[in-house]
């Protein structure tokens, strides 16, 4: 590996990467993820580079610095990976690692060139294009009348354009024929609701009906005001919160981005119940747990607080997968945007596809009885559990 390391060294120190890949699995490699892609950008004038972890249905990121790039591929390399190739510009250096973990780096003539602009700020093909007139966020703040994005607002903007791909992604598989009937828990300054509101029928033409829910008298009669002065007929906020809301019967799709605690939970319970096609959760503050956790053989992590908080929301996460799924959905979890933005960052999306399982039910009580937590949620959905 002392040759690799030299080689990404000179690279790296250089700036002259393009890109790379490493694929090929080492047997017995107890990494999930199926081929990690690498990417040279520039951010507040400095050098860094993007790893995208590819798996079989989502990709997720993490952005390092040149130092912390070079021992993360000699280490992919090293435990997961039998190959892999660095486009560079001076060549094409092929990465190949045998059973004793020795490199045999091939040289070849260069295959790409390198991008003249590596700023992440670089016009990206987004959702709602950079440049053109989009009449929520201009009433919002985010770009002024020409559609020019505020520099202060740019992060909104793709978190904007990041939940749009996703809303994209999700509906597939919905009958858009009909009204769609969406309910946003929690929406706050609700950007993403309009974006919703913006996506599903000023765009795609699709007939919907979305109420907004908050507990702020002010952000709902501003959201509201907004609404009716850019048209937008079938888009309300009232004032409430989970527990409590009766307007809908037959929801499509229920959101909540941001819950606290088990207000999260909530919105899952009434989805369930409501019998929902999809859910879309970031969860946050996941409380609950942190106070059940424990495990004797856990303890070097547990002892820690920060550790612990981080494992119990994991935990917290796993169970509200685990439990849709016995209850008959298919779920994922992934990075909605990069943690440089906002640490609260994973999506639940849960696809009801009425196929319960035995098996997620077994997982859960064994996953439940290493914790020894008693949760929430499945306290709320006990007789529905039960049925499986």
């Amino acid at each position: 590996m002392d040759k690799l390391k030299k080689l990404l060294e000179k690279i790296t120190s250089q700036g002259s990467m393009i890109s790379s890949t490493l694929s090929n699995k080492k047997k017995g490699g107890d990494a999930a993820f199926n081929k990690v892609t690498v990417k040279p950008f520039i951010a507040k004038e400095k050098q860094k580079y993007q790893f995208s972890y590819i798996f079989d249905k989502n990709t997720t990121h993490k952005n390092m610095e040149p130092e912390e790039a070079v021992d993360e591929i000699l280490g992919l390399l090293e435990n997961y990976f039998k190959q892999g190739v660095i486009f560079a510009v001076d060549g094409d250096y092929q990465l190949l690692v045998n059973k004793k973990n020795e490199v045999k780096i091939i040289k070849n003539k260069s295959t790409k060139t390198q991008e003249k602009d590596l700023t992440h700020n670089r016009k990206k093909n987004y959702v709602i294009e950079e440049g053109k007139h989009c009449d929520f966020l201009y009433k919002l703040g985010v770009m002024d009348a020409e559609g020019k994005v505020y520099k202060n607002k740019y992060d909104k903007f793709r978190q904007i354009n990041k939940y749009l791909e996703i809303i994209e992604d999700s509906i597939k598989n919905l009958d858009m024929k009909k009204k769609l009937k969406i309910v946003d828990f929690g929406s706050g300054k609700a950007y993403l609701t309009f974006a919703l509101y913006w996506y599903l029928r000023e765009k795609m033409g699709i007939e919907v009906e979305i109420i907004g829910l908050d507990l702020k008298v002010d952000v709902i009669n501003y959201c509201n005001e907004v609404s009716e002065e850019l048209g937008y007929k079938n888009l309300s906020f009232k004032i409430g919160d989970i527990k409590g809301f009766k307007d809908y019967t037959n929801i499509d799709i229920v959101i909540t981005l941001h819950a606290c605690d088990i207000a999260t939970d909530d919105a899952i319970i009434k989805a369930v119940n409501w019998n929902t096609k999809l859910i879309l959760l970031v969860p946050c503050c996941q409380h609950e747990l942190f106070r059940q956790v424990s495990n004797e053989k856990m303890s070097p992590i547990l002892k820690h607080g920060i550790l612990k908080e981080r494992l119990s929301s994991i935990i917290t996460d796993s169970i509200r997968g685990n439990i849709l799924e016995i209850l008959g959905y298919s779920v994922e979890i992934f990075e909605f945007i990069d943690t440089e933005h906002t640490p609260k960052n994973l999506v639940i999306r849960a696809v009801n596809n009425n196929l319960p399982s035995k098996k997620a039910k077994s997982e859960y009580y064994e996953f439940k009885k290493i914790w020894n937590i008693d949760p929430y949620l499945e306290k709320s959905l006990k007789s529905k559990i039960d049925l499986i």
